[in-house]
């Protein structure tokens, strides 16, 4: 059964690919039902994968198989908070090496176009440093990274003006 409040998520043909490779990537993701066309419709034709029913991280997404005419942009994206550099690295590369791209400042595209903030807690935590002068040395040195590095946004919290 659908949630009340479901994300939902444009494909084009792909969504049931899509929807399987986020829940063997991300924890506490699953695929559930998958509706196929009753009949025949612009994007496809009948017995095709209409729309999957997933759920990523505890979120409830529908993915549509609405065709080519919609594709994804930055203006929505998962933002995942990791703990450690091994997660960072292992949800980075799994997007990226999945036919994904890198963008800058901890934001990655999947192989369907989806944007995600792959971001360490302590990234979130050194920006909002009260000492500004840290935060703002963090903050410059995640300006200049794909993946972020954690232990570079460590050292750039303890640097200490000369």
């Amino acid at each position: 059964m659908i949630s009340k409040n479901t994300i939902c998520l444009w494909y084009d043909g792909t969504a049931l690919d899509a929807a399987n490779f986020y829940a063997e990537t991300f924890p506490d993701s699953v695929v559930g039902a998958v509706l196929r066309a009753p009949g025949d419709y612009p994007a496809g034709k009948q017995g095709d994968v209409l729309t999957v029913e997933f759920t990523v991280m505890g979120i409830p997404c529908l993915g549509l198989n609405g065709g080519p005419a919609i594709k994804h942009n930055e203006a929505f994206s998962f933002q995942v908070a990791t703990d450690d550099q091994t997660e960072t690295d292992r949800l980075w590369n799994a997007i990226v090496g999945n036919g994904g791209q890198e963008s800058a400042c901890g934001w990655c595209k999947d192989k369907w176009g989806l944007s995600w903030q792959i971001t360490p807690r302590v990234l979130t935590a050194a920006i909002a440093d009260p000492d500004r002068a840290a935060a703002k040395r963090a903050f410059d040195a995640m300006m200049g990274m794909r993946k972020i590095d954690i232990a570079a946004i460590e050292a750039a919290l303890e640097a200490r003006p000369d």
